[in-house]
């Protein structure tokens, strides 16, 4: 019988991987496209080579190709050779910090890249299910126009419509993305237009933090893996603005593979789906210092610098009552503190093997 074909873009990513690991262990061949490009955006600390030295090492049936989205011609060409049964999106450049700094950069991978994969997909397997990691900054700052309240340690909602969070309706207009939001935007767009205009499987997953043990965290990327590596390095943490009180729901990286498993599985064309921790998986900067001094014994050093990043939310949790209804067998399976446990053995691995 022959294999299954899952094509990941990003794979040496953290959600990238941990797809390629998810569906590789259910009996896939696994293709995996990336080019290390997160180095270039982040230098040393985002490099991804170790990642990719693990699925080559973990996955019997796993192949790696070194190409960068961008690279029209090889995409059409790669797509045209591998024709998969599922492709996953994930390769991107992830900063709103650093998009500002490289704006054709970040708008060629994350707007003429996705657009490359979906022509490419269109022409040569356009039966496929083409799942995109999106993001909810393609909301812009809106969410901070709702009504909040200030608590002791967190901002919360203080509207009951959105008890439950940001739902899938809310809109993306008239409000400030910073750069990176802009272009993950026009991916998001192209991604709803090829499934409705084109009639093809495809769904934009707007993801919170997306998060797990085998993220390399820097500053401008990865919120949770970064913070735990300061404070287990005893490496002053910066908060930007919101009196350290801003809230994000976090997502474990397997709760993701899980889902886009069961969205290729009984696929819908051009789907918007808001992907993340949900309410219960959200919390602030300070209430995630306390978490994580709990785990370590460490107290967190941190300066507090008084302006927000630009477009920045004062709260954001993802409403998932949409994703459970079109797909009841799906649920959150990693808790908070299961995050945070995994991420902390995680870094103290790695940073062992790290050089003095």
């Amino acid at each position: 019988m022959k294999k299954k074909k899952v094509f990941v873009t990003g794979s040496s990513g953290l959600i990238g991987s941990e797809v390629c690991i998810y569906f590789g262990k259910r009996g896939f061949k696994v293709e995996g496209l990336d080019n290390n490009q997160r180095a270039v955006f982040f230098g040393h600390s985002g490099d991804t080579r170790w990642n990719q030295k693990r699925l080559e090492g973990t996955l019997s049936d796993f192949t790696h190709h070194e190409l960068d989205i961008r690279d029209r011609a090889n995409v059409l060409k790669l797509l045209s050779e591998i024709k998969p049964d599922i492709i996953v999106h994930t390769a991107a450049q992830p900063s709103h910090d650093r998009a500002a700094a490289i704006p054709f950069d970040d708008f060629d991978t994350n707007a003429v890249g996705t657009l490359n994969l979906l022509e490419a997909a269109r022409r040569f397997c356009r039966e496929s299910p083409f799942i995109h990691m999106s993001t909810n900054k393609v909301y812009g700052d809106l969410p901070n126009a709702i009504k909040m309240k200030e608590l002791k340690t967190r901002w919360d909602y203080d509207d009951p419509i959105y008890q439950n969070g940001i739902p899938e309706t809310f809109s993306i207009d008239q409000s400030k993305h910073s750069i990176f939001g802009a272009s993950k935007v026009a991916g998001d767009v192209m991604v709803q237009e090829y499934g409705r205009y084109f009639n093809m499987p495809t769904c934009a997953l707007r993801g919170g933090c997306l998060t797990g043990p085998n993220h390399s965290g820097v500053e401008l990327h990865g919120f949770l893996s970064y913070l735990i590596k300061c404070n287990l390095e005893e490496r002053e943490y910066k908060v930007y603005g919101y009196k350290g009180k801003q809230v994000r729901d976090n997502i474990h990286s397997e709760d993701v593979a899980a889902f886009i498993h069961e969205f290729a599985k009984s696929p819908r064309c051009g789907e918007v789906y808001n992907l993340g921790g949900g309410k219960n998986n959200a919390c602030s900067i300070l209430e995630a210092f306390e978490k994580v001094s709990a785990l370590s014994g460490k107290k967190q050093k941190y300066v507090y610098l008084d302006e927000n990043r630009i477009g920045d939310h004062i709260c954001y949790y993802s409403d998932l009552r949409k994703m459970k209804t079109h797909y009841p067998n799906w649920d959150i399976a990693k808790s908070l503190d299961d995050i945070f446990r995994e991420i902390a053995d995680s870094w103290r691995n790695r940073l062992k093997k790290i050089p003095a």
